[in-house]
């Protein structure tokens, strides 16, 4: 017994100075760094590194696949039937002329109608346009982590144990020291915001509240060894404004808060998320909501309305879409955060998931398996583009009688589209993010991830064809 003594005691020591080295390492390059914004160019080289791993590996699995004649995995990126944006009618019309030879206007019903709607109805359920944007995006290409909805097939030793080694890299180093960073980072955003909340209000309080957020979302990142670039950085939003962008994660607020100071909207929680909370809205004015409250538009659109209105306030960060989105489309936004007339400032968001998948379903995962599996990949690697402010348009009236109250000089400007209502502006803010995301625009709510499709929309096809069929009647009856 007393053998082992100087042995526990050697491994005590070696254990005490390499949690000492592991510390000053993170304090060194990682945690001061980040108080201070910088960055040693560590992760890009990082990154760079693993791309070429990844073409090495991709390279592998071509030439195995040849010689095994396996087929080579080649995901679909536009869905597995080939669809012509056409209208209904004009589909009809085309059923019609193949089936009978007939105009459209002839009869003013057929039997071969029904082949539309059955044709419609099979295509949307082999390629839903909505579920499968709540999946995690194919790869075209492995990236060691074996996450994709396609499992790759043996294809040599060599690449087994690349991936054997990096299962250990990521789990028994990567991972211990992303636990620390986030800790580290949450542990600080907590006492930070505290202290600074027992400041009077003012230049000095709102100068260290700035910088405590930034430091700690940028430790927290770090913690995800995110690569963000940020483009357009003029746009950046500004007080008494509303920043709206696309929702993949969770993560899309540490992502837009490491590069900006935002007022967070959301409801109360309890536990970690709760201190959280509270010790945040000390030093910021963010805007938390009871359950109670959440589901009470007017009281929520007040709250909000009244924030904007202090031009003093920051901007508010909202998702629009209501859900986590896998990042290859852009859904329905509501329309409750158009409604309030202020200045809106679009931010597309865009993941590489070559690196890592930032894509949380919530329906298949809980938010500790998500952050695990996050603290897991290789990186998370994103762009981040600022659109130019949008607001929404004004009639020509209102416009004219600016110009009737202010004379010449407002004479030299042009006179905007008619006046858009809340809807027609958020599909515009919605269609701008899109095309610079390079992400799909679709008209369909987020919130048939957990519901059935409205009834409006099944009654808006029967409409669509009623009055195909009553207008072509009508106008056999002109004739």
């Amino acid at each position: 017994m007393f053998l082992l003594l100087p042995f526990d005691s050697l491994v005590v020591n070696l254990l005490g100075i390499s949690i000492t080295v592991l510390f000053t390492l993170l304090l060194v390059f990682i945690i001061v760094p980040a108080i201070f914004g910088v960055s040693f160019g560590i992760r890009k080289v990082y990154m760079k590194t693993l791309l070429k791993i990844f073409q090495w590996a991709t390279l592998r699995i071509e030439r195995g696949a040849k010689e095994k004649n396996h087929p080579l995995y080649k995901p679909y990126v536009n869905g597995i039937i080939a669809k012509e944006p056409t209208s209904l009618e004009e589909e009809i019309k085309e059923i019609r002329r193949s089936g009978s030879g007939k105009a459209l206007d002839t009869p003013e019903f057929e039997l071969s109608d029904i082949f539309y709607f059955c044709r419609k109805g099979i295509e949307t359920i082999m390629d839903d346009e909505v579920t499968k944007r709540f999946s995690a995006e194919e790869l075209e290409s492995w990236n060691l982590l074996s996450r994709t909805n396609y499992n790759f097939q043996y294809i040599s030793l060599r690449l087994t144990v690349l991936w054997g080694l990096g299962v250990l890299i990521r789990y028994c180093f990567l991972l211990p020291l992303r636990i620390a960073l986030a800790f580290t980072g949450i542990s600080l955003l907590v006492t930070g915001t505290t202290v600074v909340g027992y400041l009077p209000n003012g230049r000095c309080k709102e100068f260290l509240s700035k910088h405590v957020h930034l430091m700690c979302y940028r430790i927290c990142v770090r913690a995800l060894t995110a690569i963000i670039t940020y483009h357009d950085r003029e746009n950046r939003p500004r007080n008494g404004g509303i920043c709206v962008a696309n929702h993949t994660s969770p993560i899309d607020v540490i992502i837009l808060a490491s590069d900006g100071y935002y007022a967070m909207v959301g409801q109360i929680h309890g536990g970690l998320m709760g201190v959280i909370q509270r010790a945040m809205v000390k030093a910021c004015p963010h805007v938390w909501f009871e359950r109670s409250e959440v589901k009470d538009r007017h009281l929520v659109a007040k709250r909000l309305t009244e924030h904007v209105q202090d031009k003093s306030k920051l901007p508010i960060l909202i998702f629009p879409e209501g859900t986590c989105i896998n990042n290859t489309s852009v859904m329905m936004f509501k329309k409750g955060s158009f409604e309030i007339g202020a200045t809106v400032y679009p931010v597309a968001i865009k993941y590489d998931p070559q690196f890592g998948d930032a894509f949380w379903n919530s329906s298949k995962y809980g938010m500790v398996t998500y952050l695990l599996r996050m603290m897991t990949s290789w990186a998370i690697v994103c762009s981040v583009w600022y659109l130019p402010p949008m607001t929404r348009q004004v009639s020509k009236e209102n416009l004219a009688y600016l110009i009737f109250l202010f004379g010449p000089l407002l004479n030299s400007l042009t006179l905007p589209q008619p006046e858009e209502d809340a809807v027609q502006f958020a599909n515009r803010v919605k269609s701008a993010i899109a095309r610079q995301g390079g992400l799909v625009d679709l008209l369909w709510d987020g919130g048939l991830k957990r519901e059935k499709v409205k009834d409006a929309f099944k009654e808006e096809q029967q409409k669509l064809y009623s009055k195909m069929i009553v207008g072509s009647h009508e106008d056999r009856s002109r004739s």
